[in-house]
């Protein structure tokens, strides 16, 4: 079968099409054909080697999102035949998802949603994932104030979309003046490139996903969730009773299946920039490099 993989660090040239032997489903497995996959920063970051010490050892095959169809299956309700979607921790695990054939823990796999396409699914693991959980941390309900910082990239406008649905009263911090319209038709009610211009000491929670540590945004007694771990620890507001984290997604077939079922219902929608053949790998990640892309850049296999 074929993986794509990387034996060295360093650019798009580090990626390379293998054969390599093929697998089975052990124990509580679910054996996974490939249909699509999409690409994340964390990919591009472990083949840069950039991780540092949770590196995984080389040759390793890279790769988090997985949209594909059920081989076989060990003591789960998934059945042969079947459409699904599942993300690996690819640096906790070593099970890169770009390969022809995945073997994944039963838990950490759900069905796809079945209102959109596998290379739309693709895009939704690791980004849905992150904002459903963290989202969760936040517990932030009907009627609280959330800020998102961030709110058209990819784990951002899951995130938006995800606490509108939810009751919740979403503002939303972008980097540029043509993403403010695009967040407040998926739910922003207001949206500004400035934070100076953010109400102070106004949100019961705030989503940042790049590091912008708007803190004076948040109120006393609320939340304050980073996933931006490359930016460090959330400055300690302990003194106004603020809780802080950065949080790490984790797999969760669970949550998975919450999330088929917010696309489903049209409350979530995903956004695909472009596609590309697995042979085609160099070419795409390239693409993801751009700064101009509108959603996530999908590999079919």
């Amino acid at each position: 079968m074929r993986a794509i993989r990387i034996d060295r660090y360093g650019g798009v040239e580090a990626l390379r099409v293998d054969d390599v032997p093929e697998i089975s489903a052990g124990p509580g497995e679910v054996l996974i054909a490939t249909i699509a996959t999409s690409i994340n920063p964390v990919d591009n970051k472990t083949r840069e080697g950039a991780i540092g010490e949770g590196s995984p050892p080389l040759p390793a095959t890279l790769g988090w999102d997985l949209a594909g169809v059920v081989i076989d299956a060990d003591v789960t309700d998934l059945r042969p035949g079947q459409r699904v979607f599942a993300m690996s921790h690819q640096l906790e695990t070593g099970r890169g998802t770009w390969a022809d054939l995945v073997a994944l823990p039963a838990d950490s796999v759900a069905p796809a949603p079945v209102s959109i396409s596998a290379a739309e699914t693709a895009t939704l693991p690791l980004v849905g994932l992150t904002a459903l959980q963290t989202l969760d941390w936040l517990a932030v309900t009907a009627g609280d104030r959330l800020l998102v910082a961030g709110a058209a990239g990819a784990v951002g406008a899951v995130a938006l979309q995800l606490a509108h649905a939810r009751g919740v009263h979403v503002d939303a911090l972008v980097s540029r003046e043509t993403h403010v319209e695009l967040v407040q038709a998926i739910g922003a009610k207001f949206a500004t490139t400035d934070p100076t211009t953010l109400p102070a000491h106004s949100y019961d929670a705030v989503f940042d996903t790049f590091g912008a540590f708007v803190t004076d945004a948040v109120a006393d007694g609320g939340r304050y969730a980073s996933i931006a771990t490359q930016a460090g620890p959330v400055p300690d507001m302990s003194a106004r009773n603020v809780r802080t984290t950065v949080n790490q997604v984790r797999e969760d077939g669970a949550g998975l299946r919450e999330l088929a079922r917010y696309v489903d219902d049209g409350l979530v929608r995903v956004r695909v920039d472009s596609t590309f053949g697995i042979h085609q790998i160099h070419a795409a990640h390239e693409r993801f490099a751009q700064t101009d892309r509108d959603g996530k850049v999908v590999v079919i296999f």
